[in-house]
């Protein structure tokens, strides 16, 4: 039997003791061989101290810890298909399973409201006093319109004069900690890297320039795409942050107003948005339809044209077609190349759909969306309420998640979408709030804050719901995942065998973490 993970606990479990020469554990069948009766199971009963119901997730991490012992010696008896229940199981997916169910959140002080409506982690060089120097950052954006830079990881604290925010772990409690699991570094808001907005922060997206011959992660990001919601005042706008010089923070202007400019302005709200990887096109999300933004000229196209506004978008299929999430309930899949007529006009379509409470009716009747856009009718589905998120994913884009404000999350196929939802996700909590879906990098589970301030993760292709808590006091409304870190050389990313997280809400930054294989 190989050596059992690092992540186990060589320590008494119920039932079982620990051979050191063997290395493994073995049922408790009466008395350990060579130990006195007086430590027998039998005769040290009286002397236990009834556990307490204060203590029940301690106990909780036992019986995980057997599973955990379990489910190894399961694998070595049946190999990677083992029983569970009445069904067949992959062992790697249970474990992953297992693994991802005790997560770990920390907050990071001093960081109240900040990246509630939009977060991202980037890479940069940074000028210092000592010279040039690779870092990461988090660029956080909130519904107050402030947008900061927070430095990520060791290194940064010499970077100008910066605030230091450490990390309190905040589930589970210190006396119940998981015996697995990295601890997060500080971030540090840096010295004039603040800047407020007009309006709110309603997106950040990265511009990433992959060449063949460079494998640098800085020399990729070259901008961030940032939109602003708009206001009473004024609508809202389109913002390019460049990235491609080292930043300065030690200089009295402000880097980001060094490095912003602004490429649109609309006279409507932004909702959303979504970029080209080369960074030429964008695509935003407003209260009168879609439109298509040249990163360079700053010329709008508009796409789609509708009375509902556009809550969520995703560009999929070599970014030549959008997913786009209605207020009404529709996605629907519009192609974004101009079309090459002369007269450019917008198509005009009527969509039918049945009214979700009047589908089991005799009586019911069929009603139709008026929309004008370069649309496929026949991808086009309908959920319950509002669109809340899109995600694409990655190594399959046709297919791809969405949840409404009727706490619906489900997995869709474009193939075939016309037959709903390939798998649904149960447990969600949301009526009204515009909050974002995570999918990790490995692609295996899908995150969620809810309205009950709850932080939910399902395994995307069972649809299990593996993880349902609270941590905290506010919606976790925005997810950035960890980038992958660099071994050993003092560059602070994710660990290579750890799953981690940025979580943005009024409560302020968290960081979740877990293992994973």
């Amino acid at each position: 039997m190989p050596n059992l993970p690092l992540y186990t606990s060589i320590a008494d479990l119920p039932g079982y003791y620990y051979d050191a020469q063997k290395n493994r554990y073995f049922p408790l069948k009466g008395p350990i061989p060579g130990s006195s009766h007086a430590s027998s199971s039998s005769s040290s009963a009286p002397h236990h101290k009834p556990v307490s119901d204060s203590t029940p997730t301690v106990n909780s991490y036992l019986k995980a810890d057997l599973r955990t012992v379990k489910l190894i010696q399961a694998r070595e008896l049946y190999g990677d298909v083992i029983a569970s229940g009445k069904a067949r199981c992959n062992f790697k997916e249970k474990f992953q399973n297992f693994l991802a169910s005790k997560p770990v959140f920390w907050k990071f002080r001093g960081t109240d409201t900040m990246g509630d409506s939009a977060l991202q982690e980037m890479p940069i060089n940074v000028d210092t006093l000592e010279g040039q120097r690779e870092s990461s950052v988090l660029l956080t954006g909130n519904i107050s319109g402030s947008l900061s830079f927070f430095g990520v990881g060791g290194g940064d604290q010499h970077i100008g004069h910066p605030v230091n925010c450490c990390p309190e772990l905040v589930w589970p409690s210190a006396g119940e900690n998981q015996m697995f699991g990295e601890v997060p570094g500080d971030i540090w808001q840096l010295s004039g890297a603040s800047l407020q907005m007009s309006s709110n922060i309603s997106c950040i997206k990265l511009f990433k320039k992959c060449s063949p011959l460079v494998h640098d992660d800085v020399s990729d990001i070259q901008h961030a795409l940032i939109s602003t919601l708009g206001s009473d005042i004024s609508g809202g706008s389109v913002y390019i942050l460049n990235l491609i010089e080292p930043l300065d923070f030690n200089r009295t202007i402000p880097v980001i107003r060094r490095r912003i400019h602004e490429v649109a302005s609309f006279n409507c709200s932004i909702w959303t948005a979504d970029c080209q990887s080369s960074g030429g096109r964008a695509v935003i999300g407003t209260n009168m339809g879609a439109a298509s933004v040249d990163m360079g000229t700053g010329r709008i196209s508009w796409i789609l044209h509708g009375k509902s506004d556009i809550f969520a978008l995703q560009l999929i299929h070599s970014e030549n077609v959008v997913l786009c999430g209605l207020r009404n309930g529709m996605i629907v899949t519009i192609d974004t190349r101009e079309r090459q007529e002369v007269a450019k006009r917008l198509l005009r379509h009527r969509i039918p759909y049945l009214p979700i409470d009047r589908r089991n009716s005799r009586t019911s009747s069929q009603q139709w969306y008026k929309l004008t856009g370069n649309i496929f009718p026949s991808c086009t589905v309908k959920m319950p309420s509002s669109i809340s998120s899109l995600v694409s994913l990655q190594f399959d884009d046709r297919y791809f998640l969405a949840s409404s404000m009727d706490g619906s999350v489900k997995l869709y196929d474009h193939r075939l979408i016309q037959r709903g939802a390939v798998q649904t996700y149960d447990g969600h909590a949301n009526s009204h709030t515009r909050v974002q879906l995570g999918v990790d990098p490995t692609e295996t589970f899908v995150t969620s804050g809810g309205e009950d301030c709850k932080f939910r993760l399902w395994n995307i292709k069972s649809g299990k719901l593996i993880f349902e808590d609270k941590f905290g006091d506010a919606v976790p409304s925005t997810i950035c995942w960890r980038r992958a870190g660099r071994g050993q050389n003092g560059y602070l990313g994710c660990e290579a065998n750890c799953s981690g997280a940025w979580l943005g809400s009024q409560g302020g930054i968290h960081y979740v973490n877990w293992p994973r294989t």
